[in-house]
């Protein structure tokens, strides 16, 4: 035995109320995407429904539509902004995600333009994209303009809800999804619309056109900000390689730990033994004959006829040294209060404004690019060759 499906009002009413208690809980907690998924099911069953019944057709206008259907254009907005909520952990994900938003948008910006239900002043205005006009005061005042424009709209649904007798309980603030609600039928009696006047009726469909109006007023700014968010998802560098587990990470940092690790000192000779286990040495040997006889002879050649003397003292080697200039002097206290070669060209490179300065600073970003250069091409500690075995 089949279930018959809720009333339209029953259904929407419950996907609202679902989105709106999401709204105030975390985004990231299995509670509220638990909520936003129930939520967005409904939704998708409302907007296959409503097609079924052909509610709405392009060749209708705004007198032919009804009060009581005319709630039903804002669902592509709710979906965008339901769907805006769902959980993403991978950029391909979010990217998908945002796609189907700009579907809905857009859906929702072509049923009201298409319907009459914004002027061409109003269309105007909120299609203009501050971001993209290069002149700040422009953009400002575009800003200003669509600001002033939006809380207008916001202004006029409040006053008409006090004349629906619909007022927010002090402290509390309706969202978008609660003033939705508040246009539909109570659950309690679908019979609503039937027994309100037509003065009541004309209130109910001011109300709903100002709604319509005022998120119509919201959807190009998040329009824009999901066009934005994928062209930087598009141009974000690729995602790192995924994590290793835990026991290979450890295999590979103790190997490079090894690699660059500098040996620690040499045992004293004659203590422990000479070689390890792999054959490297653990302290330092000298090779001599076995025999105490050629030990004897080696040793008795040690300074003997053929040894050459040292023919000049230290100071005179150093003297020479010095002439030939591969003796660097300076140093000392009074060097610390100089400035090192590079402190002075980063200085004169700071004189703006003169020609002597503009030249500083010209070095100063030659030196700069090929360090860079170098760093780039130069592994860290790719040069260090000792104490590696």
């Amino acid at each position: 035995m089949s279930i018959a499906p809720l009333p339209l009002p029953a259904q929407y009413t419950r996907a609202l109320y679902k989105a709106s208690k999401a709204v105030n809980l975390p985004t990231i907690d299995d509670e509220t995407q638990e909520l936003i998924r129930d939520s967005l099911s409904d939704l998708i069953q409302l907007n296959s429904r409503i097609a079924d019944l052909s509610l709405f057709s392009p060749n209708e206008t705004l007198e032919d539509i009804s009060t009581r259907d005319l709630v039903y254009i804002s669902i592509p907005y709710i979906r965008a902004e339901v769907q805006n909520r769902i959980r993403t952990t991978h950029r391909d994900q979010r990217m998908s995600n945002l796609t189907q938003i700009q579907g809905h948008l857009r859906t929702y910006l072509i049923s009201l333009e298409s319907f009459d239900i914004v002027s061409e002043t109003e269309h105007a205005l909120y299609a203009q994209q501050p971001s993209s006009i290069m002149d700040a005061a422009k953009r400002r005042e575009v800003k200003i303009k669509q600001y002033k424009a939006e809380q207008d709209l916001r202004t006029r649904v409040q006053v008409v809800r006090k004349r629906r007798r619909q007022l927010a309980p002090e402290g509390h603030s309706f969202n978008e999804f609660d003033l939705v609600a508040s246009l539909l039928p109570s659950p309690v009696s679908n019979d609503d619309y039937d027994s309100e006047d037509s003065e009541t009726d004309d209130i109910l469909r001011e109300a709903t056109l100002l709604l319509l109006r005022l998120c119509y007023a919201q959807a190009y700014p998040q329009l824009e900000s999901t066009n934005q968010e994928m062209e930087l998802l598009r141009n974000a560098p690729p995602p790192p390689p995924p994590e290793l587990p835990a026991d290979e990470r450890q295999s590979m940092a103790k190997e490079q730990e090894n690699m660059w690790k500098i040996d620690s000192a040499p045992r004293l000779p004659g203590k422990g033994p000479l070689l390890d286990s792999t054959g490297k040495p653990l302290r330092p040997f000298t090779i001599l004959p076995s025999g105490a006889s050629d030990r004897a002879r080696l040793q008795a050649h040690v300074f003997g006829p053929g040894h050459r003397l040292p023919t000049m003292s230290i100071d005179e080697y150093l003297e020479i040294e010095r002439q030939r200039g591969a003796i660097i002097l300076g140093g000392g206290p009074q060097s610390e209060t100089e400035p090192t070669s590079s402190e002075e060209l980063t200085s004169n490179s700071e004189m703006d404004g003169t020609v002597f300065g503009e030249r500083k600073a010209e070095e100063k970003r030659q030196k700069d690019e090929e360090w860079a250069q170098y760093k780039d091409a130069h592994a860290r500690g790719a040069g260090n060759t000792m104490n590696r075995g």
